[in-house]
């Protein structure tokens, strides 16, 4: 077996095959070089493939591991690479009794899942607004990944009502999935741990056969997966895992970092070999991404070293704003591209969170440079974007039935595919449009109760907008359509991290308004919803770029984990945003925020760009920002001496901490921003919600007050649905209580 091509460290982790190995395998250094060389190293040394298994993460990154395998040694009948999900579903299909299932279950999928326990509640009477699908699914889960059964989770709550719904939905459930002989994603490990543990018999098949096993970003398991491959492993004690504890970055979603810092707790005879030669990124990206994780105090010392030159400076940008932000990164990505060899897929913008994709996505247009969105949708192709989309468009043309008919049922108003079909059967029929059809109130009365409410309550909302339309600002219209039509409640409700990101999405669009409106008035020109629909539809084309060109890839931090890229820009470089507001309340949280800058700046390979904001719109919010602690732990040696600093003494005045805190005279604002205790989007969503109450306040005669759109005025007359109002510019208008933006003075 030919080992030539690794260095001696990876040598030394692909010829240790007996006993307990942690390989810490730092970000370029060679992980699957070396796994799959130990593993064919097995075979060429006479071990069976049959008594291989390695385990992954993703069913990509199995089979490259097995056609690497056997590129090197030819084929492996009998060998197990899978992922925790296709290993636990084999031994269930072996061992399905010991289960308590028949030989044919089926696994359900999220959809599935979702229909169960959307009949649940339906049968239960639940209130759907208080416990939504989704915030039942997600407790569901997380109690299956701490293997707690449902009069376990009733033990170790309080007993609340609360407590006791949870435990009717979760025990019915579980009845419904036993009686249709199924099980879903997450029972899949949990009843493959349960076989294992309970049945002594099974568990000695398995040790027996498995002689050697690897796991994969073993720093990525979570408790359920840790004890699998625990026990497996006790019979002959070989069990190699390969991982970096500076890159666990998914904890929120179960991964738990104790399993890698405590594997030499678990197994004391284990060798540890660190794998700290790098083979992507030049030194000074090695030293600066260093220099911020080596301040993680749950970490295990190492530190990536590379026979590469030092490389290009780390080039560090604060911004005016977030428009600058991106326009300096769109500019940047234009310079370098020129160069010889150079396209545009060498390039990354690597961001905290998705709402930050917008601004670089219309940057980069301007300049006509192409660019993917990998791991999610562009910011206008977004569900929650294309939905208020269709909303403003109904304000503008009733007849638009493609708009009504995406949002006739979003949120959830009753209104399923079999009363639509009838209603456009109707529609056609009467020679209307679907809005007219649901104009009339005997239509209306005719639907079922739930609905006939719902419907109503939605169509008086867009007729009002429509009756305001020229008496409101594009973003007062926006802000009673995401809260009058019960979007935005319908996300808030369903409490889910996914959920959240949507509501982000949501809020930033509101940036985009706010751009669209700024940009109008420094014109001097009228900023009409028509325009604003003209202008996403023009930005919302991406069809005119060429897929065979190379393209700028947007995406997050997290989605870019195991990618690598020859210049990264990594964006938003702010207390608050990177590191989270939530995540600066806790020593776990920011450390793991740490983890992922970590993993953001071993992403580039030649070039690493970091730029922050002084003042920064996000969910509709502006705000002066504080640069991020983390460039406050840069090494500021690895810094571009002919660019910017972290601290500029031609614009701001000197200060304690030597970097921005976002004010001109070096001083914090009064009263003084604190991200740790602010939070943008709840503020966000607090000022869309009071932005959509509209007129609430009691007007009478002579009353002065301001107007969002008009300005300064004084009441000239009132009735019980309308304010009427001469304005010192706008002329006299009569507007309608509840939605013009009115206040008194």
């Amino acid at each position: 077996m030919n080992l030539d091509n690794l260095n001696k460290e990876q040598q030394k982790a692909a010829t240790h095959t007996e006993g307990p190995l942690l390989i810490l395998a730092g970000a370029g250094s060679g992980k699957t070089a070396t796994m799959t060389h130990r593993i064919a190293y097995l075979i060429d040394q006479g071990v069976s493939p049959y008594s291989i298994l390695a385990v992954t993460f993703t069913n990509k990154a199995a089979k490259e591991m097995r056609d690497r395998v056997e590129k090197l040694v030819g084929p492996c009948p009998g060998m197990w690479i899978m992922t925790f999900h296709a290993m636990s579903l084999r031994i269930l299909r072996e061992h399905y009794y010991a289960a308590g299932y028949d030989k044919n279950f089926v696994v359900y999928d999220t959809v599935d899942q979702k229909t169960i326990i959307k009949n649940i509640i339906k049968e239960q009477n639940i209130d759907s607004k208080q416990f939504p699908q989704a915030y039942l699914s997600a407790i569901i889960s997380k109690e299956k990944e701490a293997d707690s059964a449902p009069e376990q989770f009733l033990e170790k709550t309080d007993g609340s009502p609360k407590a006791k719904v949870i435990y009717n939905v979760y025990k019915e459930y579980q009845r419904q999935l036993r009686a249709n002989n199924a099980m879903d994603f997450d029972d899949l490990l949990l009843n493959a741990l349960h076989v294992l543990r309970d049945n002594p018999d099974i568990l000695a098949q398995y040790q027996n056969r498995f002689r050697y096993i690897m796991v994969d970003e073993y720093q990525d398991t979570n408790h359920i997966q840790y004890q699998i491959i625990r026990m497996m492993a006790m019979a002959h004690q070989n069990l190699c895992v390969v991982g970096d504890d500076d890159q666990c970055i998914y904890q929120w979603r179960g991964a738990d970092i104790r399993n890698i810092l405590d594997f030499e707790k678990d197994f004391p005879a284990a060798k540890v070999i660190k794998l700290e030669q790098n083979y992507r990124s030049c030194g000074n990206i090695l030293a600066a991404a260093h220099s911020v994780i080596k301040n993680n105090r749950g970490r295990k010392s190492k530190k990536l070293w590379t026979e590469a030159d030092a490389g290009s400076p780390i080039v560090y940008k604060r911004c005016d704003s977030d428009k600058e932000e991106a326009y300096y990164v769109a500019q940047e990505i234009d310079l370098l591209s020129g160069a010889k060899d150079c396209s545009y897929d060498d390039f990354a913008v690597l961001y905290r969170t998705n709402a930050q994709s917008r601004l670089f996505e219309d940057a980069l247009k301007r300049r006509h440079i192409p660019y993917q969105i990998l791991s999610g949708f562009s910011f206008y192709e977004r569900k929650e974007t294309k939905d208020m989309i269709c909303y403003l468009r109904l304000v503008v043309n009733p007849a638009d039935d493609l708009a009504l008919r995406r949002i006739i049922n979003e949120p959830k108003r009753g209104i399923g595919p079999t009363t639509l079909g009838k209603l456009e059967t109707l529609a056609k029929v009467n020679g209307q449009s679907l809005f007219d059809t649901l104009s009339q109130e005997e239509v209306i009365y005719s639907l079922p109760a739930k609905a006939s409410v719902s419907v109503k309550s939605m169509m008086d909302v867009m007729k009002l907008c429509q009756q305001e339309k020229d008496n409101l600002r594009v973003s007062d219209i926006y802000d009673n359509l995401l809260v009058k039509t019960g979007y935005l409640k319908a996300l808030e409700d369903e409490n889910t991290l996914e959920a959240e990101s949507r509501i982000e999405n949501l809020l930033d669009f509101k940036s985009f308004i706010y751009d669209f409106e700024e940009e109008k008035a420094a014109a001097d020109e009228k900023a009409t919803l028509e325009e604003f629909l003209e202008r996403v539809a023009t930005d919302s084309d991406t069809d005119k770029y060429d897929n065979e060109s190379g393209k700028v890839t947007l995406m997050t931090m997290h989605s870019a984990k195991g990618l690598e890229f020859p210049v990264v820009f990594m964006p938003g470089m702010e207390d608050g945003l990177f590191p989270g507001h939530r995540a600066m309340d806790s020593e776990n949280g920011i450390e793991e925020e740490r983890r992922l800058c970590y993993v953001g700046m071993t992403r580039a390979k030649e070039k690493l760009f970091l730029t922050s904001a002084a003042y920064r719109v996000l969910y509709g919010h502006g705000e002066y920002t504080r640069e991020s602690t983390f460039l406050r732990e840069l090494d500021k040696s690895l810094l571009d001496k002919d660019g910017d600093s972290i601290y500029e003494p031609s614009r701001r005045t000197d200060n304690r901490l030597g970097v921005d805190t976002g004010s001109f005279d070096g001083y914090s604002q009064n009263p003084p921003f604190r991200p740790y205790n602010f939070d943008p989007l709840k503020y966000a969503k607090q000022s869309v919600k009071e932005s959509a109450a509209g007129s609430a306040e009691d007007f009478i005669e002579g009353d002065q007050v301001t107007h969002g759109k008009f300005g300064h005025g004084i009441v000239v007359d009132v009735d019980a649905k309308t304010v009427t109002v001469a304005f010192d510019e706008g002329g006299t208008k009569k507007l309608a209580k509840g939605i013009a933006p009115l206040r008194k003075v």
